[in-house]
């Protein structure tokens, strides 16, 4: 986590730097005894964790947290416990009491590790799902067959058969089909949601089902099978 510490005490500052840099996986990329200059730390760094003072001059830590919108994580350091209920109802992520035992500075640390975690795992999952939507957005997706890259229009796919370590991709056009050295798991991650599992050994474009008919699905021409443990998602999505 990226730290910035915020105290017009050098000492107070000194105590921190030291805390953080024994436990190890940490990175100070400021100090600073003016909150004046957080604001401008801010926007230059990229700061996960603020160690926040509340009695400084020109403006106290509480003050300065009402005054950002987007604020770290921030963990108050202070020498007057009066001031913790503020804290809280702040969101801080503790609330240290000066002199700060070492024991206590690595409960709240754990504390923030927690959050800083959840947060990692938030921002990654929204990442995958803006990803996820422009590669569904795309009216085409490209596979590797022999020693090329070859483009695929989505609208021209029939079908996906699974041939153990290779799909078979059929395609609309004079049922020609591409060979491609992939699995199921990838070419979906790679496809939008019309395409759907009928059977261990098939991934279908609904758009290009022309009927059912005694447990097979007519696609184009040809006939393909719904394997047991796919029928009821199947036929949700069918409605039939």
């Amino acid at each position: 986590m990226n730290c910035l510490i915020v105290d017009d005490e050098p000492l107070a500052v000194d105590v921190i730097v030291s805390y953080v840099e024994q436990v190890g996986d940490m990175n100070i990329v400021e100090t600073t005894n003016n909150p004046l200059e957080v604001i401008r730390i801010l926007k230059q760094h990229q700061i996960d964790l603020v160690f926040l003072d509340i009695e400084m001059p020109n403006l106290n830590g509480i003050d300065l947290v009402k005054t950002l919108d987007h604020l770290p994580q921030f963990i108050f350091t202070t020498a007057y416990p009066q001031y913790a209920l503020d804290g809280f109802n702040l969101n801080a992520t503790d609330y240290l009491v000066k002199p700060i035992p070492f024991s206590r500075f690595l409960k709240a640390i754990s504390r923030a590790r927690e959050v800083y975690e959840l947060r990692k795992s938030r921002e990654n999952g929204r990442e995958f799902a803006i990803v996820n939507e422009r590669i569904q957005s795309k009216d085409y997706i490209f596979v590797k067959a022999e020693y090329e890259n070859v483009k695929l229009e989505i609208l021209n796919i029939l079908f996906i058969e699974g041939l153990k370590d290779y799909l078979k991709i059929h395609l609309k056009n004079d049922g020609k089909a591409v060979l491609t050295l992939s699995n199921f798991k990838e070419i979906q991650q790679k496809l939008p949601s019309n395409f759907i599992r009928v059977h261990r050994s098939f991934l279908v474009n609904i758009n290009a089902i022309v009927a059912y008919r005694k447990g097979k699905l007519i696609v184009g021409s040809n006939r393909i099978s719904i394997g047991e443990t796919y029928k009821k998602k199947v036929f949700e999505v069918l409605g039939i």
